[in-house]
């Protein structure tokens, strides 16, 4: 049961600095003034399902679920 505890607790380590590196990744939503006048209404913002930042969002959501899962799993052992 010790062995288990242990490995738990390295693969949450390694889950939360990929968590934070996910995270640091993610471009700014914040883009000045264009936001408020219209100007973010270009092709690529059209097209977000597609670009990269969708796919680090949707990976944030599954890492920080997995972080989550696995601290939960941790405080019943």
């Amino acid at each position: 049961m010790e062995a288990l505890n242990v490995i738990l607790t390295v693969v949450q380590l390694i889950l939360a600095l990929f968590l934070i590196v996910v995270i640091m990744l993610q471009p700014s939503k914040t883009q000045g003034l264009g936001v408020v006048s219209g100007a973010a209404d270009t092709f690529l913002s059209k097209n977000k399902s597609k670009s990269w930042e969708v796919r680090l969002a949707k990976l944030t959501t599954v890492v920080a679920f997995l972080f989550v899962a696995l601290t939960l799993a941790l405080s019943m052992l």
